[in-house]
């Protein structure tokens, strides 16, 4: 064997070493072991409900905030239309100015993420830790004028990212729903 292959395959011997001493001290002092998990959740603190949804797992109810007559049954509408679960359309007492409001619990966190997509982020989320359904109220005040495209939606959810639990709360364990 010549000089240069015996050099070749010292030095091709030695790389292989650094990077197998390389990736077990990485391994061996690894700091974020078990957080991905969930069992970070300090004591008191609810699931919330982070696993981004499709369409037809979304439940809400639509309500009209405005002067509009038959609004909550158009939007409604819109949303079947776009295969979400609507459960209940009615009028709300308290006149909204905003695009639209959602209301929604930990359980309802990833279904009023994608919601407000439909809205182009331009709803204003309304969290209320006692909520034990996932169900989300989609209350639609006076700015509003249509629900999104799928390309604005796919936009939107872009732009807003993930879905992160509110504070107070640690994202859901798979399958604690």
């Amino acid at each position: 064997m010549s000089f240069a292959r015996v050099r070749a395959l010292v030095v091709v011997g030695v790389l292989a070493v650094l990077a197998l001493a390389f990736v077990t001290a990485a391994l061996l002092r690894d700091t974020q072991r078990g957080s991905a998990s969930g069992d970070t959740c300090p004591a008191g603190f609810k699931r919330a409900n982070v696993a981004l949804r499709e369409p037809k797992d979304v439940k809400i109810n639509v309500f009209n905030a405005t002067d509009t007559v038959g609004l909550a049954n158009g939007v409604a509408t819109d949303f079947k239309n776009r295969k979400f679960q609507v459960v209940k359309q009615g009028n709300d007492k308290k006149r909204v100015e905003e695009v639209a409001v959602l209301r929604f619990g930990p359980k309802g966190v990833a279904s009023a993420h994608l919601l407000m997509a439909y809205f182009l982020n331009e709803a204003t989320p309304e969290y209320d830790p006692n909520r034990d359904d996932e169900m989300v109220d989609v209350v639609i005040g006076s700015s509003y004028t249509q629900l999104a495209t799928s390309t604005e939606v796919n936009q939107a959810l872009s732009a807003a990212g993930a879905p992160t639990p509110p504070p107070g709360t640690c994202a859901a364990k798979e399958g604690d729903n």
